[in-house]
């Protein structure tokens, strides 16, 4: 028997359960912590979000302007959000026979494996389940298009960059919303 974990999110697992020949994944949550590296997405423009200064390294060797804002000495980046898949270098996640869903919130990540990863098991929830982890789903999906940033970020998951794109506390962040209004 193995288990792996694909989550390193305590609050958000997505453990597989390898005996004999079956699979069996439990839960598939999908860490959204991620986005408090993002700039806000906000419903209205924001004069004080667009007059945000861009970011250059102190030395001025790397200059990522159009990605990366300054706010407060934190460095945001200015993208639509990313979400953190789980991991999916330890186990090839079309070899699972079976999901099984405890809650709403662990199955965020079920619509990446069962459309891009070859999975054709079974996925099993209770009826409340899935109407409430759909639902969440919808949204945060009609959240994200209704709010589109004009460009895309990429240089910003470059390792030596990364390095500057600090963790922000959910304090610091519900600040930094109050402030954009």
């Amino acid at each position: 028997m193995k288990l792996y974990c694909l989550s390193g999110h305590p609050t958000l697992p997505c453990n597989v359960l390898k005996f004999k020949s079956t699979t069996i994944m439990l839960d598939c949550g999908l860490d959204t912590t991620s986005v408090l590296n993002f700039l806000p997405l906000p419903l209205v423009h924001s004069s004080r979000l667009s007059k945000l200064p861009g970011w250059v390294s102190k030395d001025g060797t790397v200059n990522l302007e159009k990605e990366l804002k300054e706010c407060a000495g934190r460095v945001f980046v200015d993208s639509q959000p990313e979400f953190c898949l789980p991991e999916r270098e330890l186990l090839d996640l079309s070899t699972i026979d079976v999901i099984l869903i405890s809650n709403y919130h662990c199955m965020m990540a079920l619509p990446y494996i069962t459309e891009h990863t070859g999975f054709t098991g079974t996925v099993y929830a209770t009826e409340p389940t899935l109407q409430i982890g759909r639902l969440l789903m919808e949204e945060l999906v009609n959240f994200m298009e209704r709010v589109p940033k004009a460009q895309s970020a990429t240089c910003w998951k470059n390792k030596e960059i990364q390095r500057y794109v600090d963790s922000v506390s959910t304090s610091f962040l519900l600040f930094f919303f109050l402030l954009s209004l």
